[in-house]
This record gives C-alpha cells, sequence and structure tokens, in this order.
C-alpha cells in the first residue's frame, strides 16, 4: 500500500501538472506514464549490464545504443539514471528534444509497450515542473511490484471525468468481485474485448499470483502468465499506452493489448481463443449498421452496443469458456426482438449461471445507469438449469456523487481483510455475494425470493418471456403494513413522496 507520505507527494505533483497547463487528466497519466517507460527501459538497460559484467561477455541487447543520436546527444544521457541528475533547464532539453523521439523509434521492439510509444508528445509545459515529477517518480521502488503498481492505480483513480464513447472507469471493488467470483485459473486465456486502462486484466493477474504460487515455480506457467495469459482490446490509443503500462507495472512483462475495434472489425483469428472474458463494455447506444462486423450480426441483428458486445464475447470464448460482463437494465428486460432473442440464447443456447444486480450509484460521477453483472458460459448445448439472483444494495460507499466510503479500509472490498458484522454488511454487500455465490448449487437454492439472493429455474424464466430483472421474480413481503400505526404509515408515506420528488428533480437536471 501507498503510504500517506507518497500519497501527498503524487497529489502535489499532480496539482502542479494540471495548474501548469494540461487540463486534461488523461494527458496527466499519459505524461507520467511515457516518465515510466524511460525509467523502465534504464533498469532494462542497467540489468543487462551488470548480467554482462557477471559473466564477462558483451551486452546481447543495449536498450540505449552506443554513440549518439542523430541530434548529437549521447544515447547514454538519455537514460533515467543520468538525465535525473542534470539540472532542469537541461533536462527538460533532454527529455523533450531527445528521449521522446528516442521512444517513438522503439516500434520495432517486440514489446506491446514500445509500439504503444510510437505517437509519444512531451507535452510538460516548464523545466522546473518536470524536474519535481522525476523526483517524485524516482523515489518510488519500481522493484517492488506491489508499490509501484499501487502509484499507478491511485494516479488512475484521479481521472474523475467519464470518456467518450460511452467509456467509464469500472470501481476496482466491483472489478474484484468478479474476478473473485469466476477465479482464473493459471491455464486460462483471458480477454476484455474494451480493455480501456486494463483494470480488469490486472486484477486477475493479482488474483492468480495470491492464490497460484505455483506459476512463478513452473517455467511453463510462468511463460504463460507473461505471455499468454492476457488479452486486451480498445481503439484509444491513449488507453492502449495506458493500459499497458499498467500490466507493467503490475509485473506482466508481454502483455497483448492491442489496437482494436471490437465491434466494428471482423474477428477473424480471434473466434473461440478465450476462455474467460471479463469486461465492462460502453454503451454507447446505436452503431451505424453498415460499421458492425458482420458475423455480429449473424448472432444478433442488432445496432445497440451493449447486445453487440454481448455477442462479440459469445464469440470470442471457446466452448466452456466463461463470462462476467457488466450490462445495462435494459438488457435484462428490454422488449425489442433482439434483447428478447439475445437472453433467449443465453438461457437456452448456453448456461446462464448468475445475474447479480447493482445499485444504480455504482458509477457515479461518471454515470447514474442501472446496471447488472451477467455470468455465462458458453456451452452451445444449453445447460441452464435455474439462475441465481443477487440484490446489491450497497457496495461500501455512498451511492451519490462523492462516493464517500462508509467503513474503514479493512473492511471494504468483497474480500475485507476483517469480517463485517451484520450491521456492517448493510453497508457492504460484496463479501456477502462472494459467499453466497459458493453456495448456490447448495442452500442457496432453498432460499425464498423474499430473500437478498435466490435461484429461479429456467421454467419460470422461459415462462415471463426471458426477462432477467431481478424485480420480476423477487417478492415483497406484505405483511409488515398491518401491524403500523396510523402515524407510522403516513411518516413513511411522507417520506416516499420525498424521494420522488428528488428523483424527478435529478430527472429535469439530467434532461436540462
Amino acid at each position: 500500500m501507498l503510504t500517506g507520505e507518497l500519497r501527498s507527494q503524487i497529489d502535489r505533483v499532480w496539482m502542479a501538472i494540471y495548474t501548469g497547463g494540461i487540463s486534461n487528466p488523461l494527458e496527466v497519466i499519459e505524461q507520467l506514464t511515457y516518465l515510466l517507460f524511460l525509467r523502465r527501459l534504464d533498469d532494462l538497460h542497467t540489468l543487462e549490464e551488470n548480467k554482462s559484467q557477471r559473466i564477462k561477455k558483451p551486452m546481447e541487447r543495449r536498450v540505449f545504443p552506443e554513440g549518439k543520436d542523430p541530434k548529437k546527444r549521447p544515447y547514454e544521457d538519455l537514460r533515467w539514471s543520468r538525465f535525473k541528475h542534470f539540472a532542469a533547464a537541461e533536462m527538460y532539453t533532454v527529455v523533450g528534444e531527445h528521449a521522446f523521439p528516442f521512444l517513438r523509434t522503439l516500434g520495432g521492439d517486440d514489446s506491446t509497450y514500445a509500439q504503444h510509444m510510437e505517437g509519444a508528445r512531451f507535452t510538460i509545459p516548464t523545466p522546473a515542473l518536470l524536474a519535481k515529477v522525476v523526483d517524485l517518480l524516482d523515489k518510488v521502488p519500481m522493484a517492488d511490484r506491489d508499490t509501484k503498481g499501487d502509484l499507478y492505480e491511485y494516479m488512475l483513480g484521479k481521472i474523475a471525468t467519464a470518456g467518450q464513447n460511452g467509456q467509464f472507469r469500472t470501481p476496482r471493488h466491483i472489478i474484484q468481485l468478479m474476478v473473485e467470483l469466476v477465479a482464473p485459473s493459471p491455464s486460462d486465456v483471458i480477454c476484455d474485448p474494451a480493455c480501456g486502462t486494463a483494470g480488469f486484466l490486472v486484477a486477475a493477474g493479482e488474483y492468480l499470483r495470491e492464490h497460484h504460487e505455483e506459476i512463478f515455480r513452473d517455467p511453463k506457467l510462468k511463460r504463460h502468465f507473461n505471455e499468454k495469459a492476457f488479452h486486451g482490446f480498445d481503439f484509444d490509443r491513449t488507453m492502449l499506452r495506458i493500459g499497458s503500462m499498467n500490466m507493467l507495472l503490475h509485473g506482466v512483462e508481454q502483455p497483448d493489448i492491442r489496437y482494436r475495434d471490437s465491434l466494428a472489425q471482423d474477428s477473424a483469428g480471434e473466434e473461440e481463443r478465450y476462455t474467460l472474458v471479463l469486461a465492462n463494455p460502453p454503451f454507447a447506444g446505436s452503431l451505424d449498421q453498415e460499421s458492425v462486423a458482420k458475423n455480429l450480426q449473424q448472432v444478433v441483428k442488432t445496432k445497440k452496443t451493449e447486445l453487440l458486445f454481448l455477442a462479440l464475447f459469445l464469440r470470442l470464448l471457446k466452448t466452456g469458456g466463461r463470462a462476467a460482463v457488466i450490462v445495462p437494465d435494459g438488457v435484462l428486460f428490454g422488449s425489442s426482438t433482439a434483447h428478447k432473442a439475445l437472453r433467449k440464447m443465453l438461457v437456452e443456447e448456453q448456461k446462464l449461471d448468475a445475474v447479480v444486480s447493482l445499485p444504480s450509484g455504482v458509477f457515479k460521477p461518471y454515470a447514474g445507469v442501472s446496471t447488472a453483472i451477467l455470468f455465462f458460459t458458453k456451452t452451445n448445448s444449453g445447460g441452464t438449469d435455474r439462475v441465481w439472483f443477487y440484490d446489491v444494495h450497497a457496495d461500501g460507499r455512498s451511492l451519490d456523487d462523492k462516493r464517500t466510503e462508509l467503513l474503514p479500509e479493512e473492511k471494504l472490498g468483497a474480500v475485507p481483510k476483517v469480517a463485517l458484522s451484520e450491521a456492517e454488511h448493510a453497508k457492504n454487500n460484496l463479501p456477502d455475494v462472494l459467499k453466497r455465490w459458493g453456495e448456490r448449487s447448495g442452500k442457496e437454492t432453498k432460499r425464498k425470493r423474499t430473500e437478498q439472493s435466490f435461484c429461479v429455474p429456467k421454467a419460470d424464466i422461459a415462462a415471463q418471456g426471458y426477462d432477467l430483472s431481478l424485480n420480476r421474480y423477487k417478492e415483497v413481503v406484505q405483511a409488515e403494513a398491518t401491524h403500523r400505526t396510523p402515524t407510522e404509515i403516513l411518516t413513511g408515506l411522507e417520506a416516499l413522496e420525498k424521494e420522488i420528488q428528488k428523483g424527478m428533480a435529478e430527472l429535469r437536471g439530467m434532461l436540462g
């Protein structure tokens, strides 16, 4: 975990960059990513030097060539360990006029990081600010995977504005919940077709580190982890750079993070390649039908991105592969032919495992959209006997724009360090989701539909036109009202009226 001192240093540098003229948080992250990559290159070069000295042979691979760059600056000066000692003005010249052009020449390198650096632009406005940033990053122990990973995650958390095309950052604790529920294995081939900053892939990697230490004792498994286990696509090149660096700083050497408009390109070569899909795809409304890949139209004829992504997931998964994906509530109950056809396909042709309903404030301040997590297994031969539903009321944070933590840090997330009391469960349902998930073939089948979780047989779902909204099946206890006094009933009605008025005010605000 980051110390309070390091957090405050990052806050100061972030504010300095922000007030220094870079007002876009993504651009701030991008500039820091470039600098972290330069430091990483220097570390790799140093490792090669040490190896060369140890075996008393010439260096097999020089990251920084011998001699001078096209502007007559020695390549050695472009190394982090050298320019960090330069005066601010000289450092600014070396980084802006020499190091960044050097980064753009690394595209021939096999690493995805090098490929994504081709468009590197240096935009830090002043020498003093660059010196301050370099000083901060130099204090981060880069050999410590947890520290540098936490540093980057902390900086990513500062992206407080939604992206375009429906992008917004998935909260880390929701990602953790989804990863814990699907429990990736060392042999899984994991894909996020709308990866953004690679949060799902990072979390899957951290889960494997924690639960499968044998990966790093077995050369074959270790190579699979570093080169073949993680795959992410995005059509935003800034996100590709950030996502690649996020994976690198979390200890994955060669993830497959590449440019791809998942819905617009034919998925030839990608079909039935992955064993696990984790995603929160953008809900951008509709696309031009002409731009949508034809093989997706064969699965479901629609222009709705949320439905097209579900069709894509089914295409990408191998038979037996699993998916945990976030969808807007409209997918669960939409009445169009495409909505119904896709839900029927999940229930009748695949194995729909669960629907976890999330509270509408989970994605604030980015969006107030109501969402759910779908869990399914690709079988192409059915297998749905019953579907497990869980109604999440609280995720450990307030459901307003501030998203204030309601419990101490050690009691947050899906796997808190300290067990929760019953009162605390009311503020954080996520550990209970994980506990009940493990019992969904046992105790959960006996729960009543008045409870927070329950199972619904496939026949009941088919009878409801394959509606997957939890409220379609949840039963409400009505008996309580008969024991209330008239005053209590009136008070309850007044509170309900206030909630309705508040909701109407918010709706009017959204509509302008």
